[in-house]
């Protein structure tokens, strides 16, 4: 296989998708269990802005991104777009494709009105990849979240209400050394351990982003190797551990061929399990789109056990599948 860099990325890449600058790409309403056990009615502001500079093997959130930075005003104009037309929320996602302190990608000149826009939510979430979260680009970080603070003091809130709580999404992917230097996100474990502890000692949560079934993982390892990412997570203090089945369709990983497998709910189900036994985090497993993870006659209710477990953070009786149960790989070995 040929050596993979942005380059090797980039040529097995399709078209971009067309966007406003001027409005975010997608906005929805959503529920996500918080800390304390509540549904809490959250905006997720998919903002239309430059593309990261990693070129990630697995990613496909390249194609809702420009190639250029948006005009002065234009992030904070989104935000105040996607919150018109949703309903009222406790606390919001902004998820820029990329790294939120990304200089190209939301240009630091926003950040005051951007603090102001969203001070008034509980919680405020972004994405950073472990480069942006050191030396001016940390300085950037704390500053949005004093900023945060004091725009809430300002509106006087009380003493226990002024802190909005800022929190701060990495996608460390895998917490397998080899396959993490080989997906091309210029990151490591160490560097995923120095962004968590950064984030830990200025009194920011973490999110975590793990994937099931990155490339050149799969099998009993590719869910062994999930949970080891979860447990590394909960080390590093994080508050939230997403599990994303990794898609296709980015074109690199078709090119890939048989490094990549495809993921399945059986699996998602037992990762997803797993986290939550360890009563360390909350663990959620991404959904988007899951239809197109459906190969059994029992996928659509997996699926929906799934969102179950999202929602309530606990473990309903199985799904029962000969079919399933006859391919399961509960055999290999697995993190307990």
């Amino acid at each position: 296989m040929s050596v993979i860099n942005d380059q090797w990325v980039i040529e097995r890449r399709g078209p971009k998708t067309p966007l406003d600058p001027m409005r975010p790409y997608a906005a929805v309403f959503e529920e996500e269990l918080d800390a304390d056990g509540v549904l809490a009615p959250t905006a997720v502001v998919f903002i239309t802005n430059r593309e990261c500079p990693f070129r990630c093997v697995m990613c496909d959130l390249w194609r809702n991104t420009l190639d250029e930075t948006v005009p002065p005003g234009a992030i904070a104009g989104q935000i105040r777009t996607a919150l018109r037309e949703l309903p009222p929320v406790r606390q919001i996602k902004l998820y820029n494709a990329g790294s939120f302190f990304d200089p190209s990608a939301i240009p630091p000149s926003e950040d005051d009105e951007i603090a102001r826009l969203v001070s008034g939510f509980d919680r405020v979430i972004v994405e950073a990849h472990p480069r942006f979260l050191a030396g001016d680009y940390a300085e950037r970080c704390l500053r949005f979240r004093d900023r945060l603070r004091n725009f809430r003091l300002t509106a006087e809130a009380t003493t226990s209400d002024a802190n909005a709580t800022v929190e701060v999404a990495i996608g460390l992917e895998t917490a397998h050394p080899e396959t993490l230097a080989r997906l091309n996100k210029r990151m490591t474990v160490a560097s995923f351990r120095k962004a968590a502890a950064f984030l830990a000692g200025h009194e920011i949560d973490l999110r975590v982003f793990v994937l099931l079934n990155p490339p050149f993982l799969s099998g009993g390892e590719a869910i062994e190797w999930a949970q080891r990412s979860i447990d590394l997570a909960a080390d590093c203090g994080a508050v939230v551990c997403s599990v994303i089945p990794t898609r296709s369709g980015n074109g690199a990983m078709e090119a890939l061929g048989d490094a990549v497998e495809r993921p399945r709910l059986p699996a998602l189900e037992r990762v997803v399990e797993y986290g939550i036994s360890t009563g360390r985090l909350r663990v959620f497993a991404d959904l988007w789109d899951a239809g197109q993870f459906f190969d059994c006659e029992c996928s659509p209710a997996r699926r929906d056990r799934l969102q179950h477990i999202n929602r309530t953070q606990t473990v309903p009786p199985p799904v029962s599948c000969g079919r399933c149960a006859s391919s399961d790989t509960s055999h290999l070995k697995v993190v307990t």
